[in-house]
This record gives C-alpha cells, structure tokens and sequence, in this order.
C-alpha cells in the first residue's frame, strides 16, 4: 500500500485536512475544485439560507451526475460515496458544535 501523504483542501470556506495516497492527490483536488465551483454557480443563481444549502445542492448534483453517466464522471462510485460519508459526517459534527 502506498505511504499516505497529508493534504489540506478546502471546501466551502472550511479548510479540512486529509490524508491521500499520491496518486489520488489530483483526482481530489479537480474534484475539490468542481465543488467550488458549483458552490459559486449555486449561490450566484438560488437563494439560500447558508453555506450549509449550497453544499447540499452541490451534493445533490453531484450524486444526480454519477448516476447519469453510470459511475464514470470524474470519480468513481465507490469514492463518491466516500468522500459524500466524510462530508456527511463533518457537517454532523459542526452542527453539533454550532449552538
């Protein structure tokens, strides 16, 4: 297994940090920065209440997109499911945390 090297990303604002195998490095920082990008393109045009609506939109692109092309945009399912899980799970904590 290759050695996991440490990557800081940020998403939405929130800085997180992440341990990848070099390879993936890329593929993480494209889709790092598709997210973006979408999170702009989705506040420009939708009204939200907060940071925490525009990320669920950009989620729900982005799962609708890996199921309209079977698996084969930019990251496979299995990573998808992943990286939404961990997204998943530090919102939950932040909410947590927010009074």
């Amino acid at each position: 297994m290759a050695d996991l090297i440490p990557v800081n990303i940020v998403i939405a604002d929130r800085t997180y940090r992440l341990k990848l195998a070099s390879e993936d490095e890329e593929l993480v920082r494209k889709t790092t920065k598709i997210i973006n990008d979408k999170i702009v393109e989705f506040k420009t045009n939708f009204a939200g209440k907060d940071m925490q609506d525009y990320v669920s939109m950009v989620l729900l692109w982005f799962a609708t997109e890996q199921n309209k092309t079977g698996g084969a945009y930019l990251v496979q399912q299995q990573q998808a499911e992943e990286a939404l899980k961990t997204m998943e799970n530090q919102i939950d904590k932040a909410l947590l945390i927010t009074p």
